[in-house]
């Protein structure tokens, strides 16, 4: 099947399609009980992200259950930090630990040099999928964005209220911007050497682009995703990009016009009439169902799932989550989604 036939690529192109292509994000994940097999046979989480046989296979389980429309790549964004030499760890019951980056005698001892030969093994996952997911199956390639690796790297861990960052972006921002420089640097070639391995997309996600007044979200958020489109169009100005600013509000319209995105993530906050007037006019709009409704599942997972399909559909639309599913979902409920997606008619 050639790829303009692909559901999700035509949607992202653009178009309304007969039905919306459906895919979720952390679809291969710990809800699964064969993940967590797979899983169990690494010994750690980044080495489980850099082995292509178990990276593959954690990709394609959701396929073979569930049908979707997409495969994204099995990674974490953090492997850009890791790439870059900052000490990452993933502590069980704790999360990403990472040591703190929050000077410029900090930022000097990472580097750019090597991040390709580094992350070799991600782009041979990329490689294989692309021969090994489904003809009529989309492949998608993936990055945390600048601000949201940054917030990793500064606060050395997963934040709450992410003050150590915003305070140091205001207090030194000559730092903060030599950063997200390297940042854009590394992500945009990173993305590029995904589609180069087989990617016929892309996301960018800003999973914290929302603690940022408007200002500092022009700064750190537009400006980035908007350089690392832009490099990825001058290489391959057919792939399509799908960004992510979780959070975003009404800057969500501001962040797809000035990044020129193919394709916007909404999360489960943005009105669905709203979306469908100001955001689907300008490109793909993707989401947003409540990860937790997911959970709950049962008469209101259908009555929502029913109200995004009849809002959305009218325009380019691919059915997605508001955020990745959490471990405590019932795999029966997410089979539910797929089904109603995949059966709607309007």
């Amino acid at each position: 099947m050639a790829s303009t036939d692909k559901l999700f690529l035509r949607a992202l192109k653009g178009e309304k399609t007969e039905r919306p292509p459906i895919w979720l994000m952390r679809q291969a994940g710990r809800y699964l009980p064969e993940y967590l097999e797979t899983r169990a046979k690494s010994k750690n989480f980044l080495h489980f992200c850099y082995s292509p046989d178990l990276a593959e296979e954690v990709t394609l389980q959701p396929l073979r259950r569930y049908g979707f429309d997409a495969a994204i790549l099995f990674a974490d964004i953090l492997t850009i930090p890791d790439a870059l030499g900052q000490k990452v760890e993933f502590v069980k019951g704790e999360g990403p630990k990472l040591e703190a980056i929050r000077d410029m005698d900090g930022l000097s001892k990472l580097s750019l040099d090597g991040i390709h030969d580094h992350l070799a093994p991600v782009y041979e996952t990329v490689s294989r999928l692309s021969k090994s997911i489904p003809s009529s199956t989309a492949l998608i390639g993936f990055a945390g964005a600048p601000w949201t690796n940054a917030t990793y790297m500064v606060e050395g861990e997963g934040s709450k209220n992410y003050e150590t960052i915003r305070l140091i972006a205001y207090q030194d921002p000559d730092f903060f911007q030599s950063l997200i420089d390297m940042l854009v640097e590394a992500t945009a070639g990173y993305l590029i050497k995904q589609i180069e391995a087989g990617a016929e997309a892309v996301q960018i996600f800003d999973s914290w682009a929302g603690v940022l007044p408007e200002d500092q979200f022009d700064r750190w958020v537009i400006a980035p995703n908007k350089e690392i489109t832009r490099r990825i169009k001058e290489a391959y100005p057919d792939i399509p990009v799908l960004g992510f600013p979780r959070g975003a509000g009404p800057l969500y319209k501001k962040f797809v016009l000035e990044t020129g995105v193919d394709g916007v993530s909404i999360d489960q906050t943005v009105p669905l009439d709203w979306a469908a007037k100001e955001l689907q006019p300008l490109c793909c709009v993707q989401g947003n169902l409540d990860n937790l409704c997911v959970v709950a599942g049962g008469e209101q997972m259908e009555v929502q799932v029913q109200k995004i399909l009849d809002t959305l559909s009218d325009g380019p639309f691919i059915f997605n989550l508001g955020h990745g599913i959490v471990p405590q979902t019932p795999p029966e409920n997410v089979a539910r989604v797929v089904e109603m997606v995949q059966n709607y008619k309007k």
